[in-house]
């Protein structure tokens, strides 16, 4: 196939594979969903290790093979198909490109620590607790960093023309908001002004409508976030 035929996403829902779908419908970009069964860890067994070695949601098979790592799957279509950040060149890609990976590699593997404490520090209750307690206050001071970024006029973050880092700190906002069910106190949108104003343009774009409607997400995913419903799969 070449590179506009179908992708295959490798997706559980309201996982890090909802970022890469809203990219793929942003695009308007032919794909096919294949479900990573969570219930039954269809992730850590073998079948899908031969996709992903890593074991991790999410995989893309694209045409040059099969893409895993949520940024990396982000930035190679942006790349590959225009319109979801500065091109290579671009005298802004530096600038966008160091805040992708900021929320990669530190908001969304912070938010990781306090949903999986049991991967980290093991069964006990009160190092859960521990955990999440230290790791919330660095991603406070976190979102407040984005938010003030997210104030300023740059045309790749809370822009005109949406960027996958848009969608990448929305699906963070969504998950902080939501997980753990029953453990979200500590969260507050509306403390991040300027992420709320950016969560809340998405909401109605086409591309969030087509997600909500495939992973059963609600109404208002990133500013009032729901337990989703999905046609299939679970997303724990």
């Amino acid at each position: 196939m070449d590179v506009m035929d179908d992708y295959i996403l490798h997706y559980a829902p309201d996982n890090a594979s909802l970022v890469v779908r809203l990219a793929l419908e942003d695009r308007g970009l032919p794909y096919r969903t294949a479900l990573v069964d969570r219930a039954s860890e269809a992730q850590k067994g073998a079948a899908y290790r031969k996709i992903n070695p890593v074991g991790l949601i999410p995989a893309l098979e694209t045409p040059r093979g099969v893409l895993f790592e949520t940024a990396a799957i982000l930035l190679w279509l942006a790349d590959t198909h225009g319109g979801l950040g500065p091109a290579p060149g671009d005298v802004q890609r530096g600038h966008f490109l160091k805040w992708l990976i900021f929320v990669s590699n530190t908001l969304h593997a912070g938010l990781r620590l306090t949903f999986y404490p049991q991967n980290y520090v093991g069964d006990a209750p009160e190092y859960h607790a521990a955990l999440r307690t230290g790791t919330r206050t660095g991603l406070d001071t976190q979102l407040r960093l984005l938010d003030a970024e997210a104030r300023r006029a740059h045309g790749w973050f809370n822009a005109a023309e949406v960027t996958v880092l848009d969608y990448y700190v929305a699906c963070c906002l969504r998950w902080a908001g939501l997980y753990p069910q029953g453990d979200t106190g500590w969260f507050d949108l509306a403390r991040y002004p300027a992420l709320w104003d950016l969560a809340e343009s998405l909401e109605s774009r086409p591309a969030t409508k087509a997600a909500i409607a495939a992973e059963g997400l609600g109404a208002k995913p990133f500013t009032r976030p729901e337990p989703p419903q999905p046609p299939e799969g679970s997303a724990t």
